[in-house]
């Protein structure tokens, strides 16, 4: 159950941010954490990648907590579905004045 709540990130992102050890030249070092450290910034940096990573997981324990408990699960689901017209009459109704 717990490799389901793990976001489905290709490996490679995750190795494109590591330096290899065994570069000896000076030249490709530094090539090495640059490219490390560029990739590192686009990963923090995509916003809505990392924004779909995050609904993913959601999804995902959002699922799992529904099997464990659907009838948790559709209680959730009406209190937030009253939460969501609650916001939008008050929206509404601040709007309209």
């Amino acid at each position: 159950m717990s490799s389901e709540l793990t976001p489905r990130t290709p490996a490679h992102d995750q190795s494109r941010t590591i330096v290899p050890s065994g570069i000896t030249d000076p030249v490709e070092r530094a090539r090495a954490e640059l490219a490390a450290t560029l990739a590192a910034i686009e990963q923090k940096a995509n916003l809505p990648r990392r924004a779909a990573e995050a609904a993913e997981l959601g999804a995902v324990r959002a699922r799992a907590f529904a099997r464990r408990s659907p009838v948790a699960a559709a209680g959730a689901a009406v209190a937030a579905a009253l939460a969501v017209g609650a916001a939008m009459w008050g929206l509404a109704r601040l709007i309209s004045r």
